[in-house]
């Protein structure tokens, strides 16, 4: 699926909305950082969670019956709530839990709570985040901004293995105010085998014109221990992944480790310094990068066109062999083929 069309943009994220009224702010991309926005607003989101048409497969949604594996990337700023109305529309029991945000223990999203959605049921958790602040010894407390993420813990038993293997998982993003807005945002799963539940060639291609303000939100499920490599990019391990002046020393990455339950994400110029052309993402696990689990980074002329030799770069990706395959079927498991 198409991941630039996927979920709200951040633009209505960040507005503040009713649940199903997108009113979209306007953020000119060259502005370069956050509008104005008032403290503490309360968005109002529904979720529905999905089979997949056509296989068993499940994932959440902004719309019933258009389910997306990723879910809908979820945004915010510090200082604001976010009620989520999670909508079941499946014959299991389910449940949406964050990471990185407060929440009461009816909000948990587990079991282990008794909070959960039973089978067509309609439920509502409160997500809340805040500023850093001081504590009364005069250590700072962190506040809640840095990329996150969303996911099942009640799917086929207490910790929602099941449901995270048939996709129910997504992004979320806690802004501080004036942080850098992107053009264009990509939430990357590596989950066992499969990137996006999907392994190469059918990875995604993201996309971007040359110069634009691109950023990735990298998530890990599953079991198995991953790194994310881009090519020709690099980003400061922050939180943003961007420096905060000319003498900050943080070290400067092309490649980080990505393991079960983990997320980072980073902001990229595309081409920037390397000009357009077909540029590679992939697990740098060298036997998980032969089993498919690689993709493609397009950047595209500053207009918009082909550059020269990518659709070439691009056909070669799509016909190289892969040793030992993994593959996502209906079912949401994996099908190997030696």
């Amino acid at each position: 699926m198409d991941n630039k069309k996927r979920g709200l943009s951040r633009r209505s994220m960040l507005a503040g909305t009713a649940a199903g009224v997108i009113a979209p702010v306007v953020v000119s991309a060259s502005a370069g950082s956050a509008p104005a926005a008032a403290a503490g607003m309360t968005r109002n989101i529904t979720v529905y969670a999905d089979y997949v048409p056509g296989t068993t497969r499940v994932g959440y949604g902004l719309e019933p019956g258009k389910p997306t594996i990723p879910g809908p990337l979820l945004e915010c700023y510090e200082g604001d709530t976010l009620v989520i109305e999670l909508v079941n529309n499946t014959d299991q029991r389910l449940s949406i839990h964050p990471h990185g945000v407060n929440y009461d223990t009816k909000s948990d999203g587990s079991p282990f709570n008794d909070s959960f959605n039973k089978p067509y049921e309609t439920k509502t958790y409160t997500w809340k985040t805040r500023t850093a602040y001081q504590a009364a010894n005069g250590f700072w407390m962190p506040g809640s901004a840095g990329y996150w993420h969303y996911h099942d813990h009640a799917f086929g038993g207490d910790h929602g293995t099941a449901g995270l293997m048939k996709g129910l998982y997504g992004g979320l993003i806690v802004r501080r105010r004036g942080d850098l807005l992107p053009s264009k945002q990509f939430t990357v799963v590596f989950t066992e085998m499969w990137i996006n539940h999907q392994v190469a060639p059918n990875t995604p291609i993201f996309e971007a014109n040359l110069g634009e303000r691109v950023e990735f939100i990298c998530i890990g499920h599953g079991n198995l221990m991953h790194t994310f490599h881009l090519h020709a990019h690099r980003w400061a391990d922050t939180r943003t992944g961007m420096l905060t002046s000319a003498t900050d020393n943080a070290p400067i990455l092309d490649n980080k480790t990505l393991d079960p339950g983990n997320s980072f994400g980073f902001q990229v110029i595309a081409g920037d310094g390397v000009g357009p052309g077909a540029w590679m993402y992939h697990c740098h696990v060298q036997q998980h990068s032969d089993d498919g689990m690689s993709g493609v980074f397009l950047v595209r002329n500053a207009d918009g066109g082909m550059p020269a030799g990518a659709q070439e770069a691009i056909d070669r990706f799509k016909g190289h062999q892969h040793t030992t395959t993994s593959t996502p079927n209906a079912t949401g498991a994996s099908a190997h083929h030696h």
